[in-house]
This record gives C-alpha cells, sequence and structure tokens, in this order.
C-alpha cells in the first residue's frame, strides 16, 4: 500500500493545480476545510446533546450509590388484636388473697406499638463500590456508543463535500470549454467575412456554445443542491459564497489499521459485563450493620406491664442471604454469555471493514492507475483539436468535425478531473474506514 500511495501523491499534483491557481475565486470568499466540515457537523447534530444527559444520569447514579453509607431511618407502626395473652401459670386471686396489697395486671388483647429504627451499614460485602463502578463503566460504555454514533457522520460529510468538489471542478471545465467554443465562433466568423465559411457552420458552433451553458446551469443547480445539503448537516448558512478547500493527502502511507470508536463501544461493554461479574460476587457477601430502635407501645418491652411505655434497643446484626446461591451459576451463564455476543460483534465488524477496505484499497489502485493515462489522453486530444482547427482553417475538414474533436477533449478534460476528485474521495473513504487522521 506504501507504494501505491506515493504514486497517488504524484498523480494528484493535477488536483492541486486545478484548484488553487485560482486566487480570483478564492478572493473576498469564506475557505471551509474538511475538518471543520466534520467538527461543526458533530457540535450541529441533535444526538449530541446526549453526552450531557449521560454525564447527569452517571452522577445521579454515583450520588444514589454513595448514600448507601448513610444511616436509613425506617419508621413502622401496628395495631392488633389477638385471641390470648401471656398469663402467669398460678391463679392470681388466691395469690393476691394470701399476699394482701399484690396486684397482677392482665394485659389487653388489643395491643398498639410505634417502632422507628436507624440501621448504620459496617460492611456490605463491597455491593456499593461494585455498583459505582458499574455505574461509571455503564456511563464510559454509553459514551462510547454515542461517538460511534456521531462517526457516522463523517461518511455523509465525506459524500457531499466532495460531491461539492467535483461539481466545482466540472463548472470550472464547463467554463473552459466555452471559452474555446467562443473563440472558435469569433474565428468562423472571421472565416465568414473572408467567404471560407457559410452561415450554417457559425449556427452549429453557436448551438454547441449553448449546449455547453446548458450544461452550466445543470451543474450550478447540483452545485447548489450539494451546498445546501452540506450546510443544513455542519448547521452553517448557505451562501454560495463559501469555497471549500481541496484536503491534503496523507503525509504517511495508509497502515490499515482499524481503529473505529465502535470497537471501543465493544471494550466498554466487555468491561461492563467484567463489574457485573464482580458485583454478582458481592452479592454473595453477608452483611454487617448497626442498629438502634426506639419506640412507643402497650405493651413495650416488660410484657407485664399493662400500660404505654417507651422502649428502644440497640445492637450489631449479621446478615446473609443465601438464596443468591440458587441463582449464581446462572448469572454467570448470562454474563458469560453476553460476553460471547460482544465477541461474536466484534469479530464481525472487523471482518465486514477488512472487507469494505480491501474494496477500497482495490478502487484506490484502479482510480490511480486510470490517472496515469489521463494526461496523455488530454495531451493527444489537444493536439487531434487543434490540428482540426488548422484543418478547418484550411477548408480540409467540417465544422462538425472539429465539434466532435473539441467535445472528445472536453470529455478527457472532466474524466480526468472527476479522476483526480474520485481519488482524494477514495483516499478519504478509506481512512474513514480506518478512523486514520490526516
Amino acid at each position: 500500500m506504501k507504494r501505491s500511495i506515493f504514486t497517488i501523491r504524484m498523480m494528484a499534483a493535477c488536483t492541486f493545480m486545478l484548484f488553487f491557481l485560482q486566487p480570483e475565486k478564492v478572493r473576498g470568499q469564506e475557505v471551509i476545510t474538511l475538518s471543520e466540515c466534520y467538527e461543526w457537523a458533530h457540535a450541529n447534530y441533535p444526538l449530541i446533546r446526549q453526552h450531557k444527559l449521560i454525564e447527569q444520569t452517571e452522577q445521579y447514579n454515583l450520588s444514589n450509590a454513595t448514600k448507601g453509607w448513610l444511616p436509613q431511618l425506617s419508621v413502622s407502626a401496628k395495631a392488633t388484636y389477638q385471641s390470648d395473652v401471656t398469663k402467669l401459670p398460678f391463679d392470681a386471686e388466691k395469690l393476691s388473697a394470701l399476699i394482701p396489697g399484690l396486684e397482677i395486671p392482665t394485659l389487653n388483647k388489643d395491643q398498639y406499638q410505634v417502632v422507628a429504627e436507624v440501621n448504620q451499614t459496617i460492611w456490605d460485602g463491597g455491593t456499593i463500590r461494585s455498583t459505582r463502578q458499574l455505574t461509571q463503566a455503564q456511563a464510559v460504555a454509553d459514551r462510547e456508543q454515542l461517538e460511534s454514533d456521531l462517526y457516522a457522520l463523517d461518511d455523509r460529510v465525506n459524500q457531499l463535500y466532495f460531491g461539492c468538489l467535483l461539481q466545482d471542478e466540472l463548472l470550472r471545465q464547463n467554463g473552459l470549454l466555452q471559452k474555446e467554443l467562443q473563440i472558435n465562433i469569433d474565428r468562423i466568423a472571421a472565416m465568414i467575412d473572408n467567404g471560407v465559411a457559410n452561415q450554417s457552420d457559425l449556427e452549429s458552433m453557436q448551438v454547441e456554445l449553448l449546449n455547453a451553458r446548458q450544461k452550466e446551469i445543470e451543474l450550478k443547480a447540483g452545485r447548489k443542491a450539494y451546498g445546501q445539503m452540506l450546510a443544513v448537516l455542519i448547521g452553517k448558512p448557505y451562501t454560495g459564497q463559501q469555497t471549500l478547500q481541496i484536503p491534503a493527502l496523507p503525509g504517511t502511507s495508509l497502515s490499515g489499521t482499524i481503529n473505529r470508536p465502535e470497537l471501543r463501544a465493544l471494550d466498554a461493554r466487555s468491561n461492563m459485563l467484567e463489574i457485573q461479574n464482580k458485583q454478582v460476587t458481592a452479592g454473595l457477601m453477608p452483611r454487617i450493620g448497626a442498629f438502634i430502635q426506639g419506640g412507643y407501645g402497650r405493651p413495650g418491652l416488660n410484657m407485664l406491664e399493662n400500660s404505654f411505655e417507651p422502649f428502644y434497643i440497640a445492637g450489631v446484626r449479621l446478615s446473609w442471604n443465601m438464596g443468591k446461591l440458587y441463582t449464581l451459576k446462572n448469572d454467570r451463564r448470562k454474563i458469560e454469555t453476553n460476553r460471547q455476543a460482544v465477541e461474536v460483534q466484534r469479530e464481525t465488524f472487523l471482518f465486514n471493514t477488512r472487507l469494505q477496505l480491501l474494496q477500497q484499497n482495490t478502487e484506490i489502485r484502479k482510480i490511480t492507475d486510470l490517472m496515469k493515462k489521463d494526461e496523455e489522453i488530454i495531451r493527444l486530444r489537444t493536439s487531434i483539436k487543434n490540428a482540426a482547427e488548422a484543418k478547418l482553417a484550411n477548408g480540409v475538414i467540417s465544422v462538425t468535425d472539429l465539434i466532435r474533436e473539441i467535445n472528445s477533449e472536453d470529455m478527457a478534460k472532466q474524466t480526468a478531473a472527476a479522476h483526480c476528485i474520485q481519488q482524494l474521495q477514495a483516499i478519504y473513504n478509506y481512512m474513514y474506514t480506518t478512523n486514520e487522521k490526516e
């Protein structure tokens, strides 16, 4: 590929001559570059606002996860009626008779209680930490996916930008053709004055000039359409006064190394799955926490006191949910299945991208080989046309023959100009496919 790129650089000299040797076209006009169009298109696309939403969601989720270390307050209340209550295992009336003044209370069957409890996590098995890590990994994955979606804009910019450049060059060639036809009209008019040509010869050349002017109208309409679509994509007003700069060829050979944002998005998803695996492990760990309860009810902690009393309980609690062991194996299998799915997507993307690069590399080589012949074809067509003009002056051929040679030369120049733009576009399409920067 390195050898072909140097050939491309030599053959692209025609492109620079066609465009940059036109100072009168650029003077007083805004010059826009391809890199600027990339930036403007990304900034203008509505999806770019998703960046801020992803950041806000990440901050909210991280804040919520951190609050798991804060004391957790819960309040409960209940009113019950029960069929029986706690009683002493002896006859209260006989005991009161033996011990004067002794009263043994009897609990009411309707009971009431209001309890407030504060729990403080001491160790959660790493759940909060893994939740924070998963939140950050999810945000990274969302950002990379967004960059992948936005990257597709570069291809759309390429199509419109190089479409404008091609129309500009065809318009330039059309202008040269009109000048050529006008010169021959003037020459034939002089020949009519000298009696060596007739009016029909002049009219034939004038018809060709009118055809060229019609073609100019079509080309200008096409250029305006491309320019308007590009203006909408980059969010800039279309004035018809912008000049698009010819992008430079890459300074080094095209490496073919694929560095697309889609791959980074898949890497981020793989990392997120690894953190999900850690979260499953954290879910198996026991929890240790401190708590304090305060309440008011009838009865209180003293079950023999049949009155409303305040009470409190403080202590340390250990809890271990063994139920997660039932689903542990399936949870890990699900994560592994998702990881394999990501790898399949990666391999599929790389496979398709390599095929695309192969096709684009072939296209670059084909256009380069065609460009090697363009200069010689133009030289020969120009020589034939000049000879035809001399023959017409000597009355050897007709105006129709000269028109045919003029059109053949013009077609050769248009083809060469199109090859110059197509070559650049093919190279930048290749660079887009690999995400290789200038």
